[in-house]
């Protein structure tokens, strides 16, 4: 029986290392565009399953898949972050990076990390989404002057990335660490095994 093949429908090398942490390589990225802009009055835990899901759905519909890929899983995440109910954005200029700081500087906030795993041969989707709780310590203005020259924030959802500089900002992680990274791998390892891909296969590997 050929193994099950592992479609990532996303560009993030951190989702990449993520699984690659865990002895999986995807087969194929095949990175989704979709419009990631929040409906209204969404809240960030339905934004973070809707988005993952519909990546999943826009690689799996994608006519070279449904061809050549027939076989195959497609996984799909996205991360939200927020503070209270509202949502921070993948800060893009300084300002905004500079709103996410202030809003994140000396309070707890919630990441929400949409997951889903989708077959092409039957379009059927397993979604989850996993909740984590992070501390901000209170930052001074010279903190944040620094953060902000460094243009680590450019991109970042909440303008910071847990594995970067902003992990010194960092005092408590209750949750899933790998879900603030970019992917939940507890929870990841258990929707692909229940879909009977081959999560342990490599495994052996790492004894040599």
């Amino acid at each position: 029986m050929a193994k099950t093949k592992l479609i990532l429908a996303s560009a993030s090398p951190r989702r990449v290392d993520l699984l690659k942490q865990i002895a999986i390589t995807p087969d194929l990225i095949e990175p989704a565009d979709i419009d990631e802009t929040p409906a209204v009055r969404e809240t960030p835990r339905l934004l973070a399953g809707r988005l993952a899901r519909q990546k999943a759905e826009a690689v799996l519909t994608q006519p070279h898949i449904k061809t050549d890929w027939q076989d195959a899983l497609v996984l799909a995440a996205d991360t939200v972050v927020a503070a209270g109910r509202r949502i921070l954005p993948k800060a893009e200029t300084e300002a905004e990076a500079t709103t996410c700081l202030d809003l994140l500087s000396g309070r707890n906030h919630r990441v929400f990390t949409g997951l889903c795993v989708g077959s092409v041969a039957d379009g059927s989707l397993s979604l989850r989404v996993i909740e984590t709780r992070v501390t901000f310590k209170h930052l001074s203005k010279t903190e944040k002057q620094a953060y902000l020259a460094s243009g680590e924030w450019h991109g970042k959802a909440g303008a910071y990335a847990v594995q970067g500089l902003a992990a010194a900002f960092v005092s408590r992680v209750l949750g899933s660490y790998s879900a603030v990274v970019g992917l939940p791998l507890h929870e990841t390892a258990a929707l692909l095994a229940g879909r009977d891909f081959p999560v342990f296969a490599e495994w052996e590997k790492h004894s040599e």
